[in-house]
């Protein structure tokens, strides 16, 4: 039994100004760990149980996709998914284009596992997807031996021509992505010999946690992973952390908001993930973590943040790609601070669901906030942000990003393009208005 539970946002949203976070709210399960357990559930050897499951429009198109490729997928629509598993070599190929939505996830890691699978199969995705690079992912993928091009530019749609078995590599990563290291290490499953990737900096490490939990031996030394072809997965059952990528909106908002005291249980706190701790503490946000713990493999702490006097900051560029996911939320923390804050490093942001640097300082200055725009960041001066007009670009943390900003606005924020808050935190505005934002359809 399954059903697709429809997602719906409004396309326009506008927040009241003022105000402040209190109380306590569940976070939805992490979006990173959720599409991997669909996936490694359907490459496993038998039945497993997925629990607090994040059931957004991303995850939702990961599971269609593996239903595509004859993977039986129950959703009973509480977070709990059973995927009963076909084996590594047990997928077939989709009858159609897999359409994979806004999830750059989904494309990359199936990338990996259809090239290894030897599967035919074309994969395309939404406007915003389709102008996403998968270039970095076709290049080591073809050096294994895969036969996989994609549109001119290196953008979707991505063919697979399927066939031929892979060999493994030793890849270095040009560009610092978990996507990528993941497509390949899966890729490298079905490969001869000993795949090795090398990382430029340290990106999020859900695929080795949940691999190795799966029974899958991996090697890590270093900034090298290394995975052995030939290896099968068995069962398994995992409860999926609250997201920390969702939960850092309300982490920049209670922190900008004067009184504000909310608390959110269980959120993931990997330490590949944490980046946007460590910089909210830097500019001076008093977050409490209580309880910590694994669930599962994965590390998890309850958070409690409070209303706090924030400072600008010169964001260290290690902690870059730990909180790539997270900039929107923390500019909209350097626009509330004291001074001027500084990121250099990030031009990945500029390959994400929008130019996120482009699309956030036009948000920002539309607001009445100064920016300074480079090839690889921005410098934000904090000041008064005024009431206004923003354009999301269709970019979900753009626009849950712009609604925290009206705690701090001295008018209304209208936030146009709204609707792919879906793809990632389909509650999100429901869990906003039970802890105090002011937030409408428009």
């Amino acid at each position: 039994m399954w059903y697709r539970k429809p997602m719906s946002v409004a396309n326009d949203l506008i927040v009241a100004p003022g105000g402040a976070l209190t109380g306590s709210i569940v976070i939805p399960g992490d979006k990173s760990v959720s599409h991997r357990s669909v996936m490694f559930g359907a490459l496993a050897d038998g039945v497993c149980q997925v629990s607090d499951c994040l059931l957004g429009e991303d995850v939702l198109a990961t599971m269609d996709a593996f239903r595509a490729l004859g993977v039986k997928v129950d959703n009973h629509g509480d977070g709990r998914l059973t995927v009963h598993g076909v084996g590594v070599d047990g997928l077939k190929a989709p009858a159609a284009p897999l359409y994979l939505g806004n999830s750059g996830t989904s494309m990359r890691l199936l990338c990996g596992i259809l090239a290894g699978a030897g599967l035919p199969a074309t994969l395309s995705g939404d406007p915003s997807l389709s102008r996403r690079p998968m270039r970095r992912v076709a290049e080591p993928l073809n050096a294994m031996g895969a036969r996989l091009s994609t549109a001119a530019g290196g953008t979707p749609p991505v063919v697979l021509a399927g066939g031929g078995r892979l060999t493994a590599i030793d890849y270095l990563l040009p560009v610092a992505s978990a996507q990528v290291k993941s497509a390949v290490l899966l890729a490298g499953l079905y490969a001869d010999g000993v795949t090795r990737v090398t990382e430029p900096a340290p990106t999020r490490d859900h695929t080795e946690l949940m691999l190795r939990a799966c029974g899958v031996e991996l090697e890590s030394v270093g900034g090298t992973v290394s995975l052995r072809g030939g290896q099968r997965l068995r069962p398994f059952d995992i409860a999926v952390p609250a997201d920390i990528s969702s939960a850092a909106f309300f982490i920049v908002g209670a922190a900008i908001a004067p009184g504000s005291c909310l608390r959110m249980p269980a959120v993931g706190v990997n330490p590949t993930r944490t980046g946007v701790l460590d910089i909210m503490a830097a500019m001076g946000a008093r977050i409490d973590h209580g309880a910590p713990r694994l669930v599962g493999s994965e590390p998890v702490a309850d958070l409690t943040v409070h209303g706090s006097a924030l400072r600008g900051i010169d964001i260290p560029q290690a902690a870059v790609p730990l909180a790539i996911d997270e900039f929107p939320a923390v500019f909209i923390a350097a626009a509330c601070a004291q001074g001027r804050t500084v990121l250099h490093g990030a031009e990945e942001l500029r390959h994400k669901e929008s130019d996120r640097i482009a699309v956030m300082a036009d948000g920002l200055n539309a607001l009445g906030i100064g920016t300074e725009v480079f090839d690889d960041g921005i410098a934000i001066d904090g000041g008064q942000l005024r009431g206004g007009e923003i354009d999301a670009h269709g970019d979900h943390r753009i626009a849950m990003a712009f609604a925290m900003a009206a705690l701090r606005a001295d008018g209304p924020i209208t936030i146009r393009n709204a609707a792919n808050i879906a793809t990632s935190f389909p509650t999100f505005v429901s869990a906003a208005r039970a802890c105090g934002l002011r937030i409408a359809s428009s």
